[in-house]
């Protein structure tokens, strides 16, 4: 009779008991178990194979410091859960806890559901983006809101670029290339992430000439800068600082003065882009897009992801014949809109014709929202997290680079514990299904009720109820 051919199992090499390797489980046998079937599903068959194969070759490689109970099946496949996690969507929604309404690390506006629905209609199938239906001609992508940015603001024309740094970059360079745009040198400002305003309009092929001091300028200051060179006046809102003290600014309707004496164009970069007046929600006003256009602005740029609270987006509006030049230059199609952005500002748009913003657009409903709403949402938070958690008054801000400064009370579900251990609960909501963003400032780990939508209110209760079953 031949000999049987010996078989040997190249997971594990086991070769007796003595071996620490006897105990490792095959790859086969991890895969086969429930729980990385359902990892499988998820992420693919290759993908999990290839990660049980890396973990257990780690395991291999640190067998001999390891314990007996760190290479069972239900610690292998819970750290392949683990690992599997970052193979899973990186941009995911989460909530904002932080009381930052505009948080620009956490995708500044949430949008309405009409947005979210127009921008999924218009993304479902084809869509007239550049048809004209009635003609059967080609259209312009710009001509779906031009309408109703008109009727909004008073401006002429219009058009919506990809952001409003877009919106500089392509209106400097249509209107100003190879001549000096004159700015007030305490205008120049950076904003988020280390971009500097005047680095992203030097790019434009305009040359930047300042004018006056970091506090005071005039303007006399802006007549005094204008020479054969000059290609037109901006005025850039420092919305992201403040400065105060012995101050002195230059009104728009002054600098458009100026402007217009020297038959220059004047652009207004009011970076927020406000359609609503705030000063019924106890905050200073910001620039209106209406009223810069009244004031004389030829040109105005607004973010559409800030107070309009909609996609991103760098609106363009003003003069005509300004427009015109900037919408026939290359730059405005590199940093056009796709039809999602267009559906979704048209979108967000028309709650302010139909007068409803304050309803029906999240951070106007987040600025408006009553404090005693508020404390009613920040206790069942409390009550939530049990003895160690109280209410307590505290403040909101805008963000985004709006209304810097500013703030709006509120109330806070205050939870009091060591440092260390407030570590943890950030960590641990951080790390819920629906990860949860908190603040740990003045020894308390704080949620902010203001910058949760109303229907997350149940996840943020059910996640603190297990955080605080699981520490006790």
């Amino acid at each position: 009779m031949s000999q049987q051919p010996r078989i040997i199992d190249m997971d594990t090499n086991r070769q007796g008991s003595n071996n620490p390797l006897s105990g490792l489980p095959s790859t086969s046998k991890v895969l086969e178990s429930e729980r990385a079937q359902a990892l499988i599903e998820k992420h693919g068959q290759k993908a999990i194979s290839d990660l049980t194969r890396e973990t257990l070759q780690v395991i291999r490689d640190n067998i001999r410091s390891m314990e007996a109970s760190q290479i069972s099946l239900d610690i292998i496949i819970t750290t392949l859960e683990s690992k599997a996690k970052k193979l899973g969507d990186t941009l995911r929604p989460v909530i904002n806890a932080t009381g930052v309404i505009l948080h620009t690390n956490l995708g500044r506006a949430p949008l309405s559901e009409d947005t979210r629905a127009a921008m999924a209609d218009v993304t479902e199938g084809y869509s007239n983006l550049e048809y004209d239906v009635t003609t059967g001609s080609r259209g312009s992508r710009f001509s779906h809101l031009q309408s109703i940015i008109q009727r909004l603001t008073g401006a002429e024309d219009s058009i919506v670029l990809n952001n409003n740094a877009g919106a500089v970059l392509a209106t400097l360079a249509a209107i100003c290339k190879d001549g000096e745009v004159i700015v007030s040198r305490g205008q120049l400002v950076e904003i988020g992430g280390g971009f500097r305003v005047p680095d992203v309009m030097s790019q434009s092929g305009a040359q930047l000439k300042e004018v006056g001091t970091t506090n005071r300028t005039r303007a006399a200051d802006y007549e005094s800068g204008i020479s054969d060179k000059t290609k037109a006046l901006m005025r850039v809102h420092p919305s992201n600082f403040l400065i105060s003290g012995f101050t002195e600014e230059t009104s728009l309707r002054e600098i458009v003065k100026v402007g217009h004496e020297h038959n220059l164009p004047v652009i207004d970069d009011i970076g927020s882009g406000a359609l609503l007046d705030l000063r019924p929600y106890g905050l200073k006003p910001e620039p209106l897009l209406s009223e810069c256009i009244d004031d004389g602005a030829d040109l105005v740029l607004a973010s559409g992801d800030k107070l309009i609270g909609g996609p991103q987006a760098g609106l363009i509006i003003g003069k005509s014949t300004l427009i015109d030049t900037i919408r026939k230059h290359p730059l405005t199609r590199v940093l056009r809109p796709d039809k999602a952005t267009i559906a979704g500002i048209a979108a967000t748009l028309k709650h302010y014709a139909l007068d409803e913003a304050t309803e029906k657009i999240p951070i106007w409903q987040m600025i408006s929202m009553n404090e005693s709403i508020l404390q009613q949402r920040a206790q069942r938070f409390a009550e939530a997290w049990g003895s160690s958690a109280q209410v307590v008054t505290g403040k909101s801000t805008v963000g985004g680079g709006s209304l810097p400064g500013q703030t709006l009370t509120t109330r806070l579900c205050a939870i009091s514990l060591s440092q260390q251990k407030l570590e943890l609960v950030s960590k641990e909501l951080r790390a819920s299904e629906l990860s949860i963003i908190s603040k740990i400032q003045d020894g308390v780990l704080q949620l902010d009720p203001r910058t949760v939508l109303i229907d997350q209110d149940i996840q943020v209760v059910n996640t603190l109820e297990k955080i605080s079953k699981g520490m006790k």
